[in-house]
């Protein structure tokens, strides 16, 4: 009868074992496992990563927090639309690349419209294109718990003013980590 402690003790050793080693990376500090080929990275802006410029090469830095924020964390849309432009795919790839190398990091897309249409339509445009984000997110492999998607609409203008160059700069989703 004396197994039985053993075997508690030995399934809960085995399981916090695997889940460590589940949250190891895999990849390089340099962020060279997939794509982005040296788009997208630069210095974390103060915030996550607690990193600038270079890393040493073998040494991991903070536990999870093993690879730098990508620099670029804005993609825009075209008008009335929540399709991801192919020019943004390599940015979104770094940042899903990013998450799937940092488990413990969170990030919350930020869904915004320009000023035409009504407010609630824009609600629902700016939570359609983050959840278009997420969802690439998704296929690329990021746990959904790492992602929250908050929808602004028009409420949080880039530029102000009303031609073609204020209305791109709000057609938008921002990662904000």
């Amino acid at each position: 009868m004396q197994f039985k402690p053993y075997a508690k003790s030995l399934a809960v050793a085995l399981s916090l074992a695997v889940l460590a080693g589940c949250s190891s990376s895999g990849g390089t500090q340099d962020g060279s496992m997939e794509g982005g080929a040296g788009s997208g990275y630069g210095s974390a802006s103060g915030q996550g990563a607690g990193t600038s410029g270079q890393q040493s090469g073998s040494s991991m830095q903070g536990g999870s927090q093993d690879s730098r924020i990508p620099s670029e964390r804005t993609i825009y849309f075209d008008f009335d639309s929540d399709q991801i432009r192919s020019e943004f795919q390599s940015v979104l790839q770094s940042h899903a690349q990013y998450l799937r190398n940092n488990g413990n990091a969170t990030v919350v897309l930020e869904g915004h419209t320009d000023e035409r249409g009504t407010r609630e339509y824009n609600m629902a445009l700016g939570e359609r294109r983050a959840k278009s984000v997420e969802q690439f997110l998704s296929v690329q492999g990021v746990s959904p718990s790492q992602v929250e998607v908050v929808s602004y609409g028009e409420e949080r203008p880039a530029a102000r003013g009303q031609g073609e160059d204020a209305y791109a700069q709000n057609r938008r989703v921002v990662f904000s980590y």
